[in-house]
């Protein structure tokens, strides 16, 4: 039991809350003046407001306040408070039960699943460009610019990851040779075997916010986290404050146990952890020999956490809100996982170039056999036969302080419950976060 919990520690998903509170309606008069006052609306954006109506000083007005109802959870009305409380762009609308996934698929122009050698290496050339670049910028960075340059070379190095990512998904080449060769290259600096990973995430894809068989993320269940108190603290920083870090439990629990894969893949599983260790045999000592400990934090550490910064942000934002739920298998639907629980975020430009459009991410959930070059035109094309059911958002500090606030315990009928309604005085860290978040969308 206590493994299963530390194992979904480093999964996800979460509640949804209704942005409505009671509303009233209040009614004040005094002689010449009478006001309307409106309370109780929650929504972030939404101000209270007065109306004042002067009147001669001898006539009597009687306000009579009628309540309206609020909007119902279908209308575009309520999806756009929502969106502007959860910090999204659009909300989208509820996928009709008939549409399915091949109905999207086949939507899509053809030419959008086309491989261009060209495109490929051009990427892998952006690749080790930008991060030769970033390592020079660490050995001739002051002290003080050291965290931009650790910033820039995080960022490069996880356009190694998502070029890895194409291979794995054989989108990069036609040639499956050169992707497996490529594939475990890309993952090495990153020491992230390549085989047990592309294992796990095709499960994934094939079951994307499914309940309890979602290898990526998953909400905390809450029978586990009453049963097993000395792991709630844990839940709660992992789910909490080291969410942008979750990624690195998420690659140490679930690529190097070989009792977490199937006997026909166990093979091409043994020769990624040796690529993986002859990599950290070989390449750590020689980064220490040359540069010292301090040269190994300097180079390689730092770097590799800004890269697990981009993978937990990444993957969160892709998959977690409070409005999209994780589903049981029986209920579960593929379009509406893929097409209408999946987020598209846009990020800054350059972050965009360096992990090569990783970030429009819903036509990659509709087929992952669409190339990283082409998702954007994979994109353009589904907003065009499909924009109204999905969810876009910007980067921004209130779409991060939801899901790190709010996202955190399973609820059937709110999709999430934050640890500050489940324990609510172990939740100091989530507490803090709340203060020390910005609100700016």
């Amino acid at each position: 039991m206590a493994s299963r919990l530390a194992d979904s520690v480093f999964l996800f998903m979460g509640p949804h809350q209704s942005p409505f509170g009671s509303q009233k309606i209040a009614s004040f008069h005094s002689p010449g003046i009478c006001q309307l006052k409106w309370d109780g609306l929650q929504l972030k954006g939404i101000k209270q407001s007065r109306c004042s109506v002067p009147t001669k000083r001898n006539n009597f007005i009687q306000a009579v306040a009628i309540p309206v109802a609020p909007s119902s959870p279908d209308s575009a009305e309520y999806r756009k408070q929502l969106a502007e409380s959860y910090g999204f762009k659009q909300i989208g609308e509820p996928l009709p039960e008939n549409v399915t996934l091949r109905d999207v698929i086949e939507s899509l122009p053809k030419k959008v699943f086309e491989i261009d050698d060209v495109k490929a290496w051009r990427s892998v050339l952006i690749s080790a460009t930008s991060y030769a670049l970033g390592l020079f910028m660490i050995s001739k960075a002051p002290w003080y610019l050291l965290p931009l340059a650790w910033a820039w070379t995080g960022t490069a190095v996880t356009g190694f990851f998502v070029i890895g990512h194409d291979c794995a998904h054989k989108s990069f080449s036609k040639n499956k040779l050169v992707e497996d060769i490529v594939g475990n290259l890309a993952f090495l600096p990153l020491i992230y075997p390549y085989e047990p990973w592309r294992f796990k995430h095709d499960k994934h894809h094939a079951k994307t916010n499914m309940l309890a068989e979602d290898t990526a993320w998953h909400p905390v269940w809450k029978g586990e986290f009453d049963e097993v108190p000395l792991l709630r603290k844990a839940l709660i920083f992992a789910y909490g404050p080291f969410r942008p870090w979750m990624s690195i439990g998420h690659w140490y629990l679930w690529h190097f146990d070989l009792n977490k894969f199937r006997p026909n893949e166990v093979k091409r599983v043994k020769i990624s952890l040796a690529s993986v260790f002859a990599f950290m045999a070989i390449g750590w000592p020689l980064i220490i020999f040359k540069t010292g400990v301090m040269g190994w934090i300097k180079y390689w550490l730092m770097p590799w956490l800004g890269y697990h910064f981009w993978m937990s942000t990444f993957t969160m934002v892709h998959h977690t809100a409070p409005h999209i739920p994780f589903k049981p298998s029986d209920k579960w639907n593929a379009a509406q996982a893929q097409l209408n629980g999946t987020v598209h975020c846009d990020y800054p430009r350059w972050i965009e170039i360096l992990c090569h459009d990783i970030n429009v991410h819903i036509p990659h959930h509709v087929s992952p056999r669409i190339p990283s070059y082409n998702l954007k035109a994979a994109h353009e094309s589904l907003q065009q036969n499909w924009g109204k059911y999905m969810n876009e958002a910007k980067w921004n500090w209130r779409l991060m302080k939801t899901i790190m606030t709010v996202c955190h315990v399973y609820d059937e009928t709110k999709n999430y419950v934050s640890f500050e309604e489940v324990a609510p005085e172990e939740s100091q860290p989530i507490k803090f976060l709340k203060r020390l978040m910005p609100d700016y969308a």
